[in-house]
């Protein structure tokens, strides 16, 4: 697997595996926001294939991973493992000590996985993200930098 920052050619591809993994899809606007602004947007790429992304934000020496995603036809091979560890100590890079994240209780695989990078549940954001006509709370995780 390699990764590259990612750069506004790859959005097509990222729109599209965005729109294929989740139900309640970030807009294009919102990643082109993100580029933008200078978050950290990285591409993760199989064989030259777009497979994933990531985008975070770096300050004050915390990491909030505000997206990260494995295409759903390239899911469960350990790819989003991968990316995990690559943005993770790109983070650390960027002067991070300490990784945060917010994820669906429904999304049972990536609470797995972050369990599994050893983050730790901090907290619950009440009616956090859409769901339809209703709103899913997000569970808050977190992950001292020192152990990547």
């Amino acid at each position: 697997m390699q990764f590259q920052l990612m750069s506004f050619s790859h959005l097509p591809l990222v729109m599209e595996i965005e729109q294929q993994a989740y139900p309640w899809p970030w807009t294009e606007g919102m990643f082109v926001d993100s580029l933008r602004n200078g978050h950290l947007c990285y591409v993760a790429l199989e064989e030259g294939v777009l497979v994933g992304y990531a985008i975070l934000y770096v300050a004050v020496g915390e990491c909030h991973i505000l997206n990260i995603c494995v295409s759903p036809r390239r899911q469960n091979r350990g790819l989003g493992q991968k990316l995990l560890e690559y943005v993770l100590a790109a983070s650390v890079d960027h002067g991070a000590e300490k990784a945060l994240l917010e994820v669906r209780p429904s999304n049972v695989a990536a609470v797995a996985l972050y369990q599994r990078a050893g983050f730790e549940q901090v907290g619950v954001r009440k009616d956090y993200y859409p769901a339809g006509s209703e709103r899913e709370d997000a569970l808050v995780f977190t992950l001292p930098l020192g152990r990547v």
